[in-house]
C-alpha cells in the first residue's frame, strides 16, 4: 500500500464512481469494497469504502453522506501524451458533468479534473518566456486543450 492515499468523500455513489473511473483509465481496478454492517450509521450492505487503483495510483472512495461536497480547490490531473488521449478522457469525464476553462472539468460526481497534455508542461518550462506566454495565452481561450493549437501559438513569433 502506498504511504499517501487520496480519499474521495461521496454521498452515496462511491462504488458507482470507482467503477466509472476504473472503466476509463488503464492499469485500473477495484481492490476491495468494505460494506456497512448492521447497526452502523450507514445502510447495511451498502458500500462504506471502496479501494481502487487508477493508472497505478491508489484511491479510497467513502460513502460518507451529504455532509461534504467536492470543490475545484482539489482536482485530479490527468497527464496525457497525445491529443487522442486528451480527447478520450475529456469525452468520458464530461458525460453528465461540466466543461471548464483551460483543461478543467467537473465530472458527474462533482470531482474536478485537469486534463493536461504533457506538451504544455514542456512548453511552459522550456526557458523561452515569450513562447511560453503565447502558449499560455492560447490555453486561456480553450476549454479542452488542443496540442496542435498550443504548439502553433508557442512556435509563432
Amino acid at each position: 500500500m502506498q504511504s499517501i492515499q487520496p480519499c474521495l468523500w461521496f454521498d452515496t455513489q462511491a462504488e458507482e464512481a470507482a467503477a466509472f473511473y476504473v472503466s476509463i483509465f488503464k492499469d485500473s481496478r477495484i481492490v476491495d469494497v468494505a460494506r456497512y454492517p448492521e447497526g452502523s450509521p450507514g445502510t447495511a450492505g451498502k458500500a462504506m469504502t471502496v479501494r481502487f487503483v487508477l493508472d497505478g495510483q491508489e484511491f479510497l472512495a467513502l460513502n460518507g453522506g451529504p455532509v461534504f461536497t467536492f470543490s475545484p480547490a482539489i482536482s485530479l490531473v490527468g497527464h496525457c501524451e497525445t491529443q487522442a488521449e486528451v480527447d478520450r478522457l475529456w469525452e468520458k469525464l464530461t458525460v453528465g458533468g461540466e466543461e471548464g476553462q483551460c483543461g478543467w472539468l467537473t465530472d458527474k460526481y462533482g470531482v474536478s479534473w485537469q486534463i493536461v497534455p504533457n506538451a504544455l508542461g514542456a512548453m511552459m518550462s522550456a526557458g523561452d518566456a515569450a513562447a511560453a506566454q503565447r502558449a499560455f495565452t492560447a490555453m486561456l481561450q480553450m476549454k479542452k486543450l488542443d496540442i496542435a493549437l498550443l504548439e502553433r501559438a508557442y512556435e509563432s513569433a
